[in-house]
């Protein structure tokens, strides 16, 4: 098999990746990264049941939400045959410092709680799974030809649903951006927002390196210009200002107040049912 002209020598298998420590390890960085970024994102997706803007949407969001949980779990059990640890539990166990999702991802939706008063922004929920959704994409494309057969095909897979995904975001971004002034104003300040902070969902973190050189996913430079490519079509006001990462970078075991928050809430109905099926 031929990645960017060069041969890649294909592990097939768990047992052939553990035979080399340092592929081994660049390897579980990276797919905890995918997994935990499609976890907090569905949890964040899966507090706006019952609150999206109509019942069509409500239905639409609720199905994006619970693909891009399929997508976590076939990570997390990616890592349990790697060796890491039942895939419940690396979802559900692991504290805030050993959570590699982008900080961004983790937001709170708005004021309140799901169950009191949640006074949640849909501009937000918009801007944050569109870029996440097409940066995604790009993700995916680059580990569908990994190194590692198991990753590349669990990416196959993910891409077979990318396109609705992504798809239903931009029709949300393009018909916000070309509506009613407030409309406008709120969808253009979580764009502001989301330039600040967005980077380290950018990022592969302190193994980005290891990574490249096991040909497991594209450099981080290609993938950050690939994006900004992306999103420049889409967006009709482009941020003037360098992209950021202002609380921090996920990756590498940083996290906010929100993330905790979160951890709390899901770990109440995990806690109730370990044996559960999820």
């Amino acid at each position: 098999m031929e990645r960017g002209g060069q041969e890649v020598t294909v592990v097939e298998n768990a047992e052939q990746a553990k035979k080399d420590p340092s592929y081994l390890k660049a390897l579980t960085e990276l797919v905890y990264q995918l997994a935990d970024d499609d976890f907090i994102i569905s949890f964040r997706g899966a507090e706006w049941l019952g609150l999206a803007p109509h019942i069509e949407e409500d239905v639409a969001f609720s199905s994006i939400t619970q693909n891009t949980m399929g997508h976590a779990v076939m990570f997390y059990e990616l890592l349990e045959e790697l060796g890491e640890g039942n895939a419940d539990v690396l979802a559900h166990e692991r504290t805030l410092e050993q959570r590699r999702n982008g900080i961004y991802l983790e937001k709170r939706n708005g004021e309140g709680a799901y169950h009191e008063e949640p006074y949640y922004d849909w501009a937000l929920a918009v801007v944050r799974n569109y870029f996440y959704e097409t940066f995604k994409k790009i993700k995916m494309e680059a580990i569908s030809t990994s190194s590692y057969k198991p990753l590349a095909n669990v990416a196959s897979k993910a891409l077979m649903e990318q396109t609705y995904h992504l798809a239903h975001w931009k029709m949300w971004m393009n018909q916000l951006q070309h509506a009613t002034e407030d409309a406008r104003e709120r969808i253009n300040s979580r764009i502001e927002e989301a330039w600040s902070e967005f980077e380290d969902v950018l990022e592969l973190g302190s193994y980005a390196n290891d990574m490249l050189k096991h040909q497991l996913i594209s450099s981080e430079d290609y993938l950050k210009e690939a994006w900004l490519k992306e999103v420049g079509v889409n967006i009709a006001n482009p941020p003037e200002s360098p992209l950021g990462k202002k609380y921090g970078s996920g990756r590498n075991g940083v996290h906010t107040a929100d993330l905790k928050q979160a951890l709390q809430t899901f770990a109440e109905v995990y806690n109730s049912d370990k044996k559960a099926v999820w």
